[in-house]
């Protein structure tokens, strides 16, 4: 029976103890894992409970913020925030919480933001900016021809506001709009006295009323 056995294999024991230290290597590396992803997930757990805490104290802010700035750029009117609770997706899980904007421009009724003109979606856009602007203002403030589809009404709201604005932050606006190039102290403007040449000029308003007055 040893004969029909055939030989042995005389580093058997050798080669069983190295394979013994290995799989003894890969067992505990795999407690590891198994460990650092419980304990991630305690952190991605804890990460994700105060971002929602802060997230909603934060919507909180910025929506009683929008219900003031709103009808102060629409000279009337309402409108708010609201969270659209997640749906399901196909594994059953929930996606990321929405928001939504009712709004209702004077004399019309309260509606989806996408049911709104053009120029009332910048206007209620613009609302929004400044609305979260203001819960936590910033050292300055780019605008990038925000007023360029409102009317002339509209705009002299919106400039009412920019200088409100401008008493805590200082704002840069990009415009075409001479209503708005009016409430800023300084002008820079790019011109072509020469064919592919540009040039940047720059007036100060205030200086420029004072030489005026002389």
């Amino acid at each position: 029976k040893l004969g029909k056995m055939g030989e042995v294999n005389l580093s058997a024991i050798d080669e069983f103890d190295h394979l013994k230290e290995r799989y003894e290597f890969l067992s505990k590396q795999h407690d590891d894992l198994i460990e650092a992803k419980k304990q991630l997930s305690k952190v991605i757990d804890r990460i994700n409970r105060i971002c929602s805490v802060r997230f909603k104290e934060t919507f909180e802010l910025v929506n009683d913020r929008f219900q003031k700035v709103f009808p102060v750029l629409f000279g009337g009117g309402e409108a708010k925030l609201i969270l659209v609770e997640p749906a399901e997706d196909a594994t059953g899980k929930k996606a990321e919480m929405g928001i939504d904007i009712i709004a209702k421009p004077p004399g019309k009724k309260l509606q989806s933001v996408n049911l709104l003109s053009g120029g009332e979606k910048a206007l209620t856009a613009v609302s929004l900016i400044f609305s979260i602007f203001l819960v936590k203002p910033s050292p300055y403030c780019l605008l990038d021809e925000v007023d360029a589809p409102l009317d002339d009404a509209n705009v002299m709201r919106f400039n009412d506001l920019v200088r409100e604005m401008a008493k805590r932050s200082q704002i840069i606006i990009v415009t075409h709009n001479k209503h708005t190039m009016k409430v800023n102290k300084k002008l820079y403007g790019v011109t072509m006295e020469e064919k592919g040449v540009s040039k940047m000029v720059s007036v100060d308003l205030d200086v420029a009323e004072t030489f005026m007055e002389d």
